[in-house]
């Protein structure tokens, strides 16, 4: 098996040229999340690379987003599970195509993270090769709306994860190489003010200022951040009101809540409906209405310790090892996390400026990465 394993890596050596062609062909079509017939196409390409993998493969259909691509391997027992996503933030024509500079490519999802996507799949060819797909249970999920916080998937993964012995999430990788094995817990909340309208110049004392209620509570929801505990809450949209010279009968806006431990995110929520309780002025009123809900990944000695597992075999393919600092953002590997399943993330190739027209990923770093995969499946067949 040791002799397979290292002829296996020694094919995935020359394939850096088809990493960056099937990159490319990801990367050249638009998947924003609300684009259901682009997404569709990443999906498509994905599940025929894993098709010819031997991995049975389902398209499961989603109600408002493109399909979220399921595979399983053929071999018995607790599988390792692997996760990503085939969306991004971009919305057709904001930012488009795919191009190479040296050893860097820029485009959208290029790093976050259709790179990922790639690492993976090269590395489960280069395991099929060495026979470890035979041995090795494989399970696995790429959801079509992660960048909205998973509002479907989350069932679909905590269903298809279930007997997991392991979570390995393939976002964008960190400097060092590092592995993230905790992110904060992400909630959304959006927040609708009802008022009376009048004339703000014949009758302003009949209006009810819809607007005005929401700006008390946009105070007293930022006021409840807290750097100290992790806790943040960014109110980033804001509407209402139709003249300058109408007293506005509605106003609405969108809040962001960030938390590092379940306890605190369903404090924090609390905290700003009672916000939102004491905002209104008289004679208007404020609903809070609950939105997606993303468990914080909370480290484990058992997380850590696949941490280390997982970095050895990045060191024996040249990448750096060690886990990163606490990560902001949220991730499908927050749910297998929440399920006690051991989990870690970041596991794609480098890169920079995801979320950005800077997008770019590091080309050198996908063969290294995806033979870090095969290596981790290696150890783990025994």
């Amino acid at each position: 098996m040791a002799a397979r394993i290292e002829d296996a890596l020694t094919w995935l050596q020359g394939q850096r040229g088809a990493m960056e062609a099937l990159l490319e062909r990801l990367v050249a079509q638009n998947s924003f999340t609300q684009n259901r017939a682009g997404v569709e196409a990443v999906a498509n390409v994905v599940a025929g690379q894993l098709r010819t993998l031997a991995m049975d493969v389902e398209l499961r259909p989603s109600h408002h987003y493109g399909p979220h691509v399921l595979f399983t391997g053929r071999a018995a027992g607790a599988p390792v599970f692997l996760l990503g996503h085939t969306d991004t933030v971009f919305p057709p024509g904001t930012f488009e195509g795919f191009r190479r500079d040296g050893d860097r490519a820029r485009g959208p999802g290029a790093f976050d993270m259709k790179g990922g996507i790639v690492a993976m799949l090269f590395g489960l060819a280069a395991a099929k090769r060495a026979g470890l797909l035979e041995r090795v249970a494989v399970r696995g999920v790429l959801v079509s709306e992660e960048e909205v916080g998973s509002p479907e998937s989350q069932a679909v993964i905590r269903a298809h994860a279930a007997g997991a012995a392991c979570a390995l999430g393939f976002e964008s990788g960190r400097p060092g190489d590092l592995v993230v094995t905790r992110r904060k817990g992400v909630a959304s909340v959006r927040v609708e003010a009802r008022g009376v309208a009048a004339h703000s110049g014949n009758e302003h004392e009949k209006g009810r200022s819809a607007i005005w209620s929401l700006a008390r509570f946009v105070d007293r929801a930022q006021a409840l951040t807290d750097y100290a505990r992790g806790l943040t809450v960014n109110v980033g949209t804001i509407a209402g009101g139709t003249t300058k010279n109408t007293v506005p009968a509605s106003a609405s806006c969108e809040v962001d809540l960030r938390f590092e431990t379940v306890a605190d995110g369903q404090a924090l929520r609390e905290a700003v409906e009672a916000a939102a309780r004491e905002a209104a002025i008289p004679g208007t009123e404020l609903e809070v209405t609950a939105g997606a809900w993303r468990d914080p990944l909370e480290r484990t000695p058992a997380s850590s310790a696949l941490a280390k597992e997982y970095g050895d075999c990045q060191r024996e393919c040249g990448l750096g090892q060690g886990e990163a600092p606490l990560a902001g953002g949220g991730s499908d590997a927050c749910t297998t996390g929440a399920l006690g399943i051991p989990t870690i993330d970041a596991l794609g190739p480098r890169g920079k400026a995801f979320h950005t027209p800077g997008e770019e990923v590091d080309l050198g770093s996908l063969v290294p990465k995806a033979s870090a995969l095969a290596r981790f499946l290696a150890r783990r067949a025994g």
